[in-house]
């Protein structure tokens, strides 16, 4: 065939790209706006409602300094500032971080039932509490408590262990990774459960914190997590033409000019420090980092230029309605969020993946 002939390739794809891009920003931009009407919703909703001029005039007197509405009580600014406000915006921090760890363990393990809990940080921070719960050890730093720093040291050492049972010279083999990990989860989670045997009076502490929570939420803790956060979710992000190539294998990845074992490395810290932060700071909240993945992924794609900020909203999104029910729906008794997030995840889930026909995870649509 003559060049004449042929239709040249960049001309046929330039608007099929354009038009994905388009969507996909619309789609961020959509799930910007849930993001800020969520947040919003959740502040003004409790066993006292308030107004969403109100917030807005609260908030803007915090970071003004200047009074807009003298009717405003100081029960409600206290409210505001130092009830709900520090719960809506760490429960959207834990979210982000649960979903884009969820989704790059995913990515990384090449494996659609991968959750930010695979390889042992969950029980290496439930086995840190459950010490600090039963020992009764003092222990304070930057706002902080026994319990979240013990949980929060729990997960690091618990990913650093698998980490080094896994390593086979200067190798860490994926499947070997999830192994170690799977192994590591089952031994902690025994050594959690022995805790709970010997807790007595305490037992309950123990049982509450692994279901999740968010009542205990104060500024201390958003900026003690949040540099933790930020950092992970910068990093694995800008590394997400990196994990595109893994999702193809580590053959291939090379191929590509990518070292593949310097990535894993970068990715399995990252995740596990948004998960230990997370963690720390709201105990165990189950289904978010592995259904939110699935959510976004199903929709649009496998391509984690767009699967990782948008999961991070989605899963802010998720974790701030589903802890808004947690403390609305038999109130003034309050739910642990992880059943929320179990109860409404799961149906939702299997409801896409029975719509969806021919799922393909980790292929481009």
């Amino acid at each position: 065939m003559s060049p004449e002939k042929r239709v040249p390739p960049s001309k046929n794809n330039s608007g099929v790209f354009l038009h994905t891009r388009w969507r996909k920003r619309v789609c961020l931009l959509l799930l910007l706006t849930a993001l800020f009407f969520s947040f919003v919703y959740a502040v003004s909703i409790g066993a006292v409602y308030l107004n969403r001029t109100e917030i807005f005039c609260i908030i803007l007197e915090k970071i003004s300094g200047h009074s807009f509405n003298t009717a405003i009580t100081d029960t409600s600014r206290d409210i505001v500032l130092n009830i709900r406000l520090p719960r809506v915006i760490l429960a959207g921090l834990v979210g982000a971080a649960l979903a884009v760890a969820g989704a790059t363990f995913q990515g990384l393990f090449r494996n659609p039932l991968a959750d930010p809990y695979i390889i042992g940080v969950s029980s290496g921070a439930a086995l840190g509490a459950s010490f600090a719960i039963v020992s009764g050890i003092s222990l304070g730093f930057a706002g902080f408590g026994a319990v979240p720093i013990m949980a929060f040291a729990g997960g690091l050492a618990a990913i650093l262990l698998v980490y080094r049972l896994s390593r086979t010279g200067n190798l860490v083999p994926v499947m070997t990774l999830l192994l170690a990990g799977i192994a590591v989860n089952a031994f902690l989670s025994a050594l959690v459960s022995l805790f709970v045997y010997f807790a007595g009076e305490k037992m309950h502490q123990i049982v509450f914190w692994m279901m999740g929570g968010l009542e205990g939420a104060r500024w201390s803790y958003i900026t003690g997590m949040a540099p933790y956060v930020l950092v992970g979710l910068l990093v694995i992000y800008f590394f997400a033409r990196e994990l595109n190539a893994l999702l193809l294998g580590e053959d291939t990845a090379y191929f590509l000019g990518i070292d593949a074992e310097m990535f894993k490395k970068i990715f399995l810290i990252a995740a596990s420090l948004l998960v230990s932060a997370a963690v720390s700071t709201s105990g165990i909240i189950g289904f978010v980092g592995l259904v939110v993945p699935h959510i976004v992924r199903l929709v649009a794609g496998p391509d984690h230029h767009f699967l990782l900020p948008a999961s991070a909203l989605t899963g802010a999104i998720l974790l701030i309605g589903a802890d808004t029910l947690a403390r609305t729906i038999i109130a003034p008794t309050e739910l642990p969020v992880g059943i929320i997030t179990a109860l409404l995840g799961a149906p939702f889930f299997l409801y896409l993946l029975r719509r969806q026909k021919n799922i393909r995870y980790f292929t481009r649509n």
